[in-house]
């Protein structure tokens, strides 16, 4: 069996819900509900929090988390790519311990609605292919189909974002889409990270989700959602 990390990046400087990492979502930190996800899987080997943060550091491992380093502040601005993130993380376990995977699974924790039989399910697909990496996706709702999104012109005129036979501009007729989720779930073989550069390598598979579980927390608009799912 492979040696399979996961991560969890939780960066205390979100902007759209302040600090929504460890805000009570449903009267649990957000946080707690990708910690418990990851905690429970049947195959992830061993789970880490890789935050700047040290309130949320705490949180995490009160939670059951693994912090074995602190996330240099400039790895947690607002502009910050997601591969130097991960390429950290792993350096800093082969350097500190030594520690070497051959899996990493990275959880947002904006994605509360991904649970373990989502991320184990993920992993079955994962590991029975020769992908370089998996990403959860949804199906693209009609009303965000690219055949459906418009162009607003400074005038107030709209044009169509793809030229399209009106005749055929039916819902049933337009081609399907998909669009990843968040990443409630990624999933890429370690040596991509540190030796590729790449957190996709050239063949990546799609993990489908429906739209519940698929929520993914930007704003207080998502919030509301997400809350509204948990209570219903």
């Amino acid at each position: 069996m492979p040696e399979i990390l996961a991560v969890i990046p939780a960066r205390g400087g979100s902007k759209g819900v302040p600090r929504k990492n460890i805000k009570l979502l449903c009267g649990k930190p957000l946080l707690a509900y990708t910690a418990d996800a990851a905690l429970s899987s049947k195959y992830i080997c061993r789970t880490i929090l890789s935050t700047e943060d040290e309130e949320i550091a705490s949180t995490g491992r009160a939670l059951g988390l693994d912090v074995p380093f602190m996330r240099p502040v400039d790895l947690a601005q607002d502009n910050t790519p997601s591969l130097p993130v991960f390429q950290h993380a792993l350096n800093a376990l082969l350097q500190t311990e030594n520690y070497k995977s051959d899996i990493v699974v990275i959880l947002q924790p904006t994605s509360p609605l991904r649970l373990t039989n989502h991320i184990d399910e993920a992993l079955e697909i994962f590991l029975n292919s020769d992908a370089d990496s998996l990403v959860s996706i949804v199906d693209v709702p009609h009303n965000m189909n690219p055949y459906s999104v418009m162009r607003l012109s400074s005038d107030g005129y709209l044009s169509n974002f793809i030229e399209y036979d009106e005749l055929n501009n039916l819902r049933q007729l337009k081609p399907s889409f998909v669009a990843r989720n968040g990443a409630a779930i990624y999933i890429c073989k370690a040596e991509n990270i540190l030796k590729n550069g790449s957190l996709y390598g050239d063949k990546t598979l799609g993990y489908l989700m429906n739209r519940f579980e698929s929520i993914d927390i930007d704003d207080e608009f998502d919030w509301y959602v997400a809350e509204s799912i948990l209570r219903s």
